[in-house]
């Protein structure tokens, strides 16, 4: 039985290919997830999604945040976005592309947001995740870091926190560490 089924989908593909079409791609159940996600995205006004890799690769995009108020206020972070074909029963994979001092991201680009590990479930969508990376940007946590660092100086001295992301975010040094220019 599971032969014939084979030998039927074949027979399709090769009719569909000398009508001179291609065959259609089915997509994969995340793939119809993501679609769907994507269609009802509700950005605020300072989020931007781009695919750099065209429109036909859905499940890798660019989320672009600009906060319009907080520490990070004039700043353009980059988020890249990895899907997988098992999503929404797996997290999405998320980097932040721009270097930025903050203590839930890492010089890596790590980012430390829990419905991207032990809280995600698959009821939550990429409007979700979005609006997760707006708020870390808005408010930062020093109480889950992955930049110890800049975490101890947002709770010991919140003053010169905003000190450090405003010369971070004007480009240069710091310390040891380069941070471009993302004003």
């Amino acid at each position: 039985m599971i032969k014939l089924f084979k030998v039927k989908e074949r027979q399709r593909e090769l009719a569909e290919n000398a009508n001179g079409k291609l065959p259609i791609k089915k997509q994969s159940a995340g793939e119809l997830r993501l679609h769907k996600d994507i269609s009802e995205l509700n950005l605020h006004k300072t989020c931007t999604l781009a695919f750099p890799n065209g429109k036909d690769d859905l499940m890798n995009f660019e989320v672009t945040i600009s906060p319009d108020e907080g520490y990070y206020l004039g700043g353009t972070f980059v988020f890249s976005f990895q899907i997988s074909s098992i999503y929404p029963h797996e997290a999405p994979k998320v980097k932040c592309k721009t270097k930025v001092y903050h203590p839930n991201i890492d010089l890596e680009g790590n980012v430390c947001l829990n419905i991207l590990r032990e809280d995600w479930k698959p009821v939550l969508n990429i409007n979700a995740v979005i609006y997760g990376l707006f708020h870390l940007l808005m408010e930062p946590n020093h109480e889950d870091p992955l930049n110890q660092d800049a975490a101890a100086v947002l709770r010991d001295n919140p003053q010169l926190f905003e000190s450090n992301v405003r010369r971070a975010m004007i480009g240069g040094y710091m310390g040891q560490t380069f941070f471009p220019r993302c004003i």
